[in-house]
């Protein structure tokens, strides 16, 4: 399960990011916003990281630059958000980061780029070796 969400400034590309996540079979749910109403990125930020933390699946979230969603989702306790702009970005952030939620920007990022970053976070592993130590490090700071 892929949970979903955006704020205004991220909902249409949500939107096309959801046709594509249909089409490739992926199940997700949508956790809002269902409009292009102005509305608080921390509490769409809150939900997506709540659920991804307490099933340990991977989140996506999308606000006008993506910086906001991955600020507030990474004060979740176990959340690796990555703001990601490209496929390296995305495919390193799964394989050396372990990060599970891709945060982009609706008003930075276009719906090809997107699609080819979701497609390489969602198919990507964690590597491990000496990037679990690093993993390890974070999540002691946390406190987990």
């Amino acid at each position: 399960m892929i949970f979903i969400g955006s704020d205004h400034g991220g909902f249409e590309l949500k939107e096309k990011i959801k046709v594509f996540l249909r089409e490739k079979g992926v199940e997700f749910e949508d956790l809002g916003t269902f409009s292009e109403e102005s509305c608080d990125y921390p509490d769409i930020a809150e939900s997506v990281a709540q659920k991804v933390a307490q099933t340990d699946s991977k989140g996506i979230l999308i606000c006008g630059t993506g910086i906001g969603m991955s600020i507030a989702a990474n004060k979740v306790k176990g959340i690796r958000c990555a703001l990601c702009h490209d496929a390296y970005t995305a495919e390193y952030a799964r394989k050396h980061n372990n990060a599970n939620i891709i945060a982009f920007g609706g008003r930075t990022t276009g719906v090809e780029i997107a699609k080819q970053m979701v497609e390489i976070f969602l198919r990507e592993e964690f590597e491990g070796g000496r990037h679990k130590r690093r993993i390890d490090k974070i999540a002691k700071m946390e406190g987990v």
